[in-house]
């Protein structure tokens, strides 16, 4: 047999010292652990060769190398309490007794914890304790640890484990998504909630197998327990929009008073689809009362009439959608939800109970001006007239108002401001009179005198480059939102429709960044925890959009995800459809691993495939940006009730979203 003395000296110079391997402390222990104590017999002559070799349970020993640079790496004190996760056959844990008197190792092979066991007690290293169980949970009875030394890699570092280090402990583990490899990190903790993290050395390890870690196949073999496959067991599966059973959803909105439903674009059924089937029942089940949309409000006025009974035609069926994109609202899974609202209010008997419709969008400048006019001449004609006079000096633009904000750089109109804001003040004064005969007429005429002097601004305004305009826009929209629910009354509840880049609170996005806020973010402000703000996505199918601003619509194939968007981890979920909470998650582990910026796509009226990277995709943080996430792998362009678009006016400034 070998003279295992002089072949471990010979280690220490040529595999240890030769390789950078400077530490004395380190170098003294690996010398005095008789490394053939711990080698299975057969493979004992090569018990001192630079690899790892092959124990019981398909384990390995690691690579003297790899033992000593781990152990240096944790720059060790004799009264250091160090955990080892992976104790295998107790190599490690004899070099780590050697240098320290606290040494706690845990194993999850019950055989391999008892012959360490055994054979450390036989070696006289009395002050290891050995453990059988999930390494990944750590030993929390006996934290903080100084020094935790992980023998086996993992997809991450697991939380629990960094929990249990000590403010200035260190940990040293191989982390990688693969199996095939490996980054060795040293993890320093340096305070509470602050941890330094480098990489020192590429590495092989086998799996770290637990809680926290991959996941172990029915056949006792690993398997990665991936983000799609955890997000799968974390999710709740449906097949269908119809029998999907959204019980523990209601459960999560729980008594929020304002609910936004999201969308990732314009121009997909089943984001409609879904979004009315979640309103039906926030109507029966949790009596929401309004219904509010990224629509513009003399458009949504109409399908409000309709549904209160007011007219007998649908709404949608007199086209007040004309202008472009029509398909976004004149579509059949609006039209479907139109005649459940006027069923629904047909059969409520309370007038408190039924449901309105409205829209918070600040486009329609001239259809909002015709239906103050309209209004006042009914009520007030003198006074019907003098506003027919003030908002005459916009008129100018009625085909494109757009370029209203180019002719007030110019000069040519300054005034329009001053008139448009006395046409308001003058509506506001007559309230108590005006609306004693009518209050919700009143109501009606009021948001849109609002939404004139808005609209003025916001054209006015969107030439400077200081002032934000997609900022007036959404703030343009939150105050219509509370204005209705004022209206509505202090039990009011209500659901919003838009696209997420409006409900997804902005500050979790590369918006705020820009200084852009938006519909989520100041209804979180507003409301706290009494919002909840559901996000949806798609992989690929076809969508409804058009390939310029005003141009038609068409149905256009949605490329597949971009390859680190978090479209494409949902794409890789076993299941096609789902809903993800995120607010309260059923695994937390998800939470954390979804929190880091990834891409997310945008899709509005506009969708150019050619540019998808650039066009489309921005950075979130998706559990920040969303209270729940709804999943549809592959969706399909909504039916348009109307290709055509009707001739006149558009005044729609060329936002995608």
């Amino acid at each position: 047999m070998n003279n295992f003395k002089e072949l471990r000296q010979q280690m220490i110079n040529d595999q240890l010292v030769a390789r950078g391997i400077r530490d004395q402390t380190v170098l003294n222990a690996l010398n005095a652990v008789p490394r053939e104590a711990f080698i299975p017999a057969d493979l004992v002559e090569f018990a001192y060769k630079d690899a790892p070799l092959s124990i019981e349970e398909n384990q390995t020993i690691s690579q003297p190398y790899i033992v000593a640079l781990m152990t240096a790496a944790l720059e060790l004190q004799s009264d250091d309490r160090v955990l080892e996760v992976g104790t295998g056959s107790g190599y490690a844990a004899a070099v780590l007794g050697e240098i320290c008197e606290q040494v706690y190792t845990i194993e999850r092979h019950k055989v391999l914890a008892d012959t360490a066991q055994a054979k450390l007690k036989e070696l006289g290293y009395t002050d290891v304790q050995v453990r059988h169980g999930d390494g990944t949970l750590g030993w929390p009875e006996n934290a903080p640890f100084n020094a935790i030394i992980v023998a086996a890699g993992g997809p991450e570092v697991p939380q629990t484990l960094k929990e249990q280090l000590a403010i200035g402990g260190r940990m040293v583990i191989p982390v990688g998504t693969s199996l095939k490899s490996q980054k060795l990190v040293r993890i320093q903790r340096i305070s509470n909630n602050e941890y330094k993290t480098e990489e020192l050395e590429d590495v092989r390890f086998v799996p770290l197998i637990g809680a926290a870690g991959w996941k172990e196949k029915s056949d006792g073999t690993s398997r990665a327990r991936t983000l799609p496959e955890l997000i799968g067991q974390s999710s709740e599966s449906f097949t269908s929009i119809d029998n999907v059973n959204l019980d523990n959803l209601l459960e999560r909105i729980g008594d929020s008073r304002v609910v936004l439903l999201g969308e990732a674009s314009h121009g997909t059924a089943e984001f409609y689809d879904m979004r009315a089937r979640i309103t039906k029942e926030l109507i029966e089940k949790k009596g929401f009362t309004i219904v509010t949309a990224e629509a513009d409000w003399p458009d949504a006025a109409h399908i409000n009439r309709y549904i209160q009974g007011q007219q007998q035609k649908s709404a949608l069926q007199n086209k007040p959608f004309s202008r472009f994109p029509t398909w976004m609202w004149a579509n059949q899974s609006t039209l479907e939800l139109t005649h459940w609202l006027h069923d629904y209010n047909n059969k409520t008997k309370s007038s408190e109970q039924k449901v309105g419709f409205y829209g918070l969008d600040l486009y329609s400048l001239y259809g909002s001006i015709d239906s103050v006019l309209d209004y006042l001449q009914k009520v007030d004609p003198k006074m019907a007239k003098t506003a027919r006079e003030r908002y005459g000096c916009l008129m100018p633009w009625s085909d494109e108002p757009s370029l209203y904000g180019r002719a007030v750089i110019t000069q040519q109109h300054k005034d329009c401001e001053i008139e448009v804001l006395r046409n308001l003040q003058d509506l506001l004064k007559k309230r108590l009179e005006y609306s004693a005969a009518n209050e919700e007429r009143f109501f009606d005429a009021e948001q849109n005198a609002k939404l004139v002097a808005d609209a003025e601004r916001y054209y006015r305004t969107m030439y400077y480059a200081e002032d934000n305009s997609w900022n007036q826009r959404d703030q343009h929209m939150i105050k219509t939102l509370q204005a209705v629910l004022d209206f509505k009354g202090p039990k009011s509840k209500a659901v919003v429709w838009a696209h997420n880049s409006h409900i997804g609170d902005a500050r979790a996005t590369q918006m705020s960044a820009r200084g852009e806020l938006n519909i989520g973010q100041l209804a979180r402000q507003k409301y706290g925890d009494k919002v909840y703000n559901i996000g949806f996505g798609t992989d690929h199918g076809t969508v409804a959009a058009a390939s310029d601003w005003g141009g038609p619509m068409e149905i256009k194939p949605v490329q597949p995800s971009h390859i680190d968007s978090y479209e494409r981890i949902f794409h890789d979920v076993p299941t096609d459809n789902f809903l993800l909470p995120l607010r309260y998650p059923l695994n937390e582990h998800i939470h954390k691993k979804l929190l880091p910026e990834r891409l997310e796509r945008a899709i509005g009226v506009i969708y150019r495939p050619e540019t998808e990277r650039q066009s489309h995709y921005f950075y979130a943080s998706l559990p920040s940006q969303f209270d729940e996430y709804i999943w549809f792998d592959k969706t399909r362009a909504v039916e348009a009730l109307t290709k055509e678009r009707e001739e006149g006016a558009f005044d729609t400034f060329p936002f995608g979203i």
